[in-house]
């Protein structure tokens, strides 16, 4: 499922441009325990999605990718499914253009127990989606994979025309209008999606994130909360949650909250290391400080954000 994040307060503006001339890359990854899975990529700031199985020994690749930031969803059957981030670009790809990754299935990266026998029962909402509408949206996943965003959002209509009540469809119709910044429509999407499938999760994290860029903090933290209280090992509700205290002037919780979701996901798309900079910083913990960028340069080393974050750990050090 496609899932997003602001990156708000400290995270720079990514534009098509800054890829346009970039060489592509391969991601080479392997998934421990080695196992037979399921593997999807999804772009974190832009359009895009695709999935592969991973062979007998875990090993799984994707191919002609563009310099960002993405998301790997390894499905296990039986145990659920567990999420990382993954930057690719020049500063972590090798010399033939190919980035490594293993994906670690331990028990704290898959969701909850209580979280994974919910979603183990398909709900009638999900299984009175009509064909047409399921074709629709395989399509617009093809579309997606071929970076073709138009044609994406085309087949998404069509989906939810024809099954009003696709949550699914909806949540990625706000996506994808989340990823080219037109918040208040990715708002109303997200919306549409919680109001088919009520107990719908990627729609509920999706809107506390989309809340957060509207600046209507403390609507947001309600949605983050209860996010987090349903799924405890998510990364992204955690970052969002984080935030929101931040925002709302909680230090501690907004600590405690980002600090969870670096340990979950230490390269994870919403750059925690960048607010709990900022805390130690309002703490006068400069060390602190200094470390937690220097472990997001170690993470980031393409990110736009890299120059600045080189210049500040020189000024704290001096």
């Amino acid at each position: 499922m496609v899932r997003i994040l602001l990156p708000i307060v400290l995270a720079a503006a990514l534009t098509a441009a800054a890829f346009s001339a970039e060489p592509l890359y391969e991601l080479s990854g392997r998934v421990m325990p080695e196992r037979h899975a399921s593997v999807a990529l999804h772009g974190a700031t832009r359009p895009f999605s695709t999935a592969t199985l991973s062979d007998e020994s875990g090993r799984f690749s994707f191919k002609k990718l563009q310099a960002g930031t993405y998301t790997i969803s390894v499905f296990v059957p039986g145990r659920g499914e567990a999420r990382q981030t993954v930057e690719v670009g020049p500063g972590v790809a090798d010399s033939a253009g190919r980035v490594k990754v293993t994906v670690r299935l331990e028990s704290g990266k898959f969701e909850s127990d209580d979280a994974r026998r919910r979603g183990a029962t398909v709900s009638t909402r999900e299984l009175s989606i009509p064909a047409r509408a399921r074709r629709e949206y395989r399509e617009a996943q093809r579309c997606l994979s071929r970076r073709d965003v138009a044609g994406a959002v085309a087949h998404l209509r069509r989906a939810i025309e024809i099954a009003p009540r696709f949550a699914a469809a909806w949540n990625h119709l706000g996506t994808i209008a989340y990823q080219g910044r037109n918040y208040k429509e990715a708002e109303d999407n997200f919306r549409h999606g919680l109001a088919a499938d009520p107990e719908a999760f990627e729609p509920l994290v999706n809107l506390g994130g989309v809340l957060l860029n509207l600046g209507r903090v403390d609507e947001a933290l309600q949605y983050n909360l209860h996010g987090a209280l349903r799924h405890p090992n998510d990364a992204l509700v955690n970052a969002q949650l984080g935030m929101s205290y931040f925002l709302s002037g909680n230090l501690d919780l907004a600590a405690q909250y980002l600090t969870l979701a670096r340990q979950i996901d230490p390269a994870h798309f919403s750059h925690p290391q960048l607010l709990l900079s900022e805390i130690h910083l309002r703490r006068n913990e400069r060390a602190a400080a200094i470390e937690e960028l220097e472990d997001f340069l170690k993470r980031h080393p393409d990110a736009p954000e890299a120059p600045e974050v080189k210049s500040t750990i020189t000024r704290l050090k001096e």
